[in-house]
């Protein structure tokens, strides 16, 4: 399921060259098959990581554990803009990222368990792993450090003439490290097919973004290096999809690096073990009750599509079941035999 077509968003405006703007007033409309792909692969973000947090607490994933709930409509609305053979790199809130790029469920889930099963073979966990042949390279634990690695992925995609463009996730917190600045000056430059999406989920590991940046839009953050941004509703999908089309259109046709600042919210702390105590819980109600990514589009299938109740709980029954038997699978999954400490190393 996760592994659906993409749907180009179709020919759009080129954005300007410079400077930061907003996207179109009017929200682009899906189709009924549209709504349904994005209802499914957000749907399935969610009870996935409904599931971890589950399985987190009852002592079946150790470590480090950061959930994407909220967030959905980022990773979804961006991979239904892309095509074949662009590659997706982010930091360590990882999973819906791997599960919209064709992952198997059962082997996400196996790997946070530190199972055999796993895509690293249950060495890398939660926030470290890959797929190659899914054009997914992470799954990264510091902070910031994706940006230069999803800049390097553009210049060998440049270097190749492949057509491909890389899509580099990161946090407003991980958009004040150094390096990010660094490659914006390498991608702009030399005009490398990298489109950088910015999550901006409010609050970083626990801290305000009026407290911790002084410039706030981020989608200004380029404007040093020529870069163009746009600020989008990182809660709708539609809008999603329709900024992310135009910025990796500009990337793949030469124009060199654009910034995306995703506007959206996580509703659960920063990871497991943050009680999240710097927002207050009627906020995070209201965003629920108001802004809900899953919640949009399933609105607009019982409404303007005319789907009965039942249909999308027999969807929500469908995506239950491959999370279960993923959960299942990375349960009694063997673990890794002692002599893998000695694989995949470098010398």
């Amino acid at each position: 399921m996760a592994a659906a077509a993409r749907k180009s968003a179709g020919a759009a405006s080129k954005p300007a060259k410079s400077g930061a703007r907003r996207g179109p007033k009017n929200t682009p409309s899906f189709n009924k098959e549209e709504e349904l792909h994005a209802y499914r692969e957000m749907l399935l973000i969610r009870r996935f990581e409904e599931k971890s947090g589950q399985m987190y607490g009852m002592g079946l994933i150790g470590g480090f554990c950061h959930l994407y709930i909220g967030q959905e409509a980022v990773v979804v609305g961006m991979q239904m803009a892309s095509k074949d053979g662009d590659q997706v790199i982010t930091g360590y809130r990882d999973h819906g990222h791997m599960l919209v790029t064709g992952m198997d469920p059962k082997g996400v889930l196996a790997e946070l368990t530190g199972r055999r099963g796993g895509y690293s073979r249950g060495k890398g966990g939660s926030m470290h792993m890959f797929s190659k042949e899914k054009h997914f390279y992470g799954g990264h634990g510091i902070v910031g450090a994706q940006v230069s690695l999803g800049t390097g992925l553009a210049f060998a995609n440049r270097y190749r003439e492949n057509g491909s463009v890389s899509l580099t996730y990161f946090g407003d917190g991980a958009a004040n490290q150094g390096q990010v600045y660094e490659s914006f000056n390498m991608a702009a430059l030399w005009k490398l097919p990298v489109v950088y999406v910015i999550e901006n989920n409010r609050y970083a590991m626990g801290t305000s973004v009026s407290r911790a940046a002084a410039q706030t839009d981020f989608s200004k953050r380029g404007l040093s290096f020529n870069i163009p941004g746009e600020q989008v509703d990182g809660m709708d999908v539609r809008a999603v999809r329709e900024a992310g089309a135009r910025a990796i259109e500009h990337a793949r046709s030469g124009e060199g690096p654009f910034i995306l600042e995703m506007l959206t919210y996580r509703y659960r702390g920063h990871s497991m073990s943050d009680p999240a105590k710097y927002r207050t819980k009627d906020e995070v109600t209201r965003m629920r009750e108001e802004q809900d990514p899953i919640e949009q589009v399933r609105r607009r299938l019982l409404g303007e599509w005319s789907l009965a109740e039942d249909e999308l709980k027999a969807i929500d029954g469908e995506i239950r079941k491959i999370v279960n038997e993923a959960a299942d699978f990375a349960t009694n999954d063997p673990e890794p035999d002692p002599s893998e400490l000695w694989t995949d190393i470098l010398l």
